[in-house]
């Protein structure tokens, strides 16, 4: 990820500890050693898989894609924190992979009692991060066969008809990171994201084609700017596009 400006170098290394977090060890994520230079470096190294468009999922490119949940259109979740409802707007169409497996995990109650392990607003408004299992920004959902489900990285390109799996992007992405966004938290490999997820708490346009978004909060953004570090997601509910949720375990 490249550097805009010398302010950024601050939230840049925030992005790395904050946000590639899902499928790392704990030593990983509490490494702040190796200098941003060979930080960014590893980020965007010829390592990363060759992007995938919808259209050649049946190839199977991203294994076990076609197993995952996917959203058809749009779907409504109340997630309550503080006694206080936050309304999150789902939108399947532009990012169907990411918005079903959000969906399919409220549906079976894996946020509810939650907390928000990593909270970040200094020296500027940045993530409130939170749907680890293990509580430490280490974990996802293990699902029925015992294995932790991942889902690829998700991005749709503007004036693109389909999204491209697999690999960060440098074209502005029809969802972006601005303040109230909802996406998947994931390690440096882009198809590590699995239950972490962030609210953006202001408008994060570096993170654009980094991060899958696939929401954004229309009601309760001031209960968002409140969560505290240790705050629970006391629960979360489909309330409209349940219908919409396809291939869920």
């Amino acid at each position: 990820m490249l550097l805009k400006s010398p302010k950024y170098l601050f939230v840049t290394l925030l992005v790395v500890g904050a946000l590639m977090l899902n499928g790392c060890s704990g030593e990983e994520v509490a490494s702040t050693t190796t200098s941003p230079e060979s930080t960014l470096a590893a980020a965007d190294s010829d390592t990363t898989p060759q992007a995938t468009l919808a259209s050649e999922v049946k190839n199977e490119a991203v294994p076990g894609m076609n197993d995952l949940p996917r959203l058809e259109g749009k779907a409504t979740v109340v997630m309550t924190v503080n006694d206080t409802p936050i309304t999150i707007e789902l939108d399947g169409t532009l990012a169907p992979i990411s918005a079903g497996n959000f969906v399919d995990l409220v549906q079976k109650g894996i946020y509810d009692g939650l907390t928000f392990h990593r909270v970040v607003r200094d020296p500027q408004p940045f993530v409130v991060q939170g749907g680890d299992p293990k509580g430490n920004g280490t974990g996802g959902y293990i699902d029925k066969t015992g294995k932790e489900r991942t889902i690829p990285l998700e991005i749709m390109p503007k004036d693109a008809k389909e999204p491209i799996y697999g690999k960060t992007i440098k074209q502005t992405p029809q969802l972006q990171h601005k303040a109230g966004a909802v996406a998947m938290a994931r390690s440096q490999n882009p198809n590590s994201a699995s239950s972490q997820f962030y609210f953006a708490l202001s408008d994060l346009a570096f993170l654009d084609g980094d991060y899958a978004v696939f929401g954004y909060v229309t009601n309760g953004m001031d209960v968002v700017n409140k969560i505290k570090q240790g705050d629970k997601i006391e629960n979360a509910k489909v309330t409209e596009g349940a219908e919409n949720l396809k291939n869920a375990e």
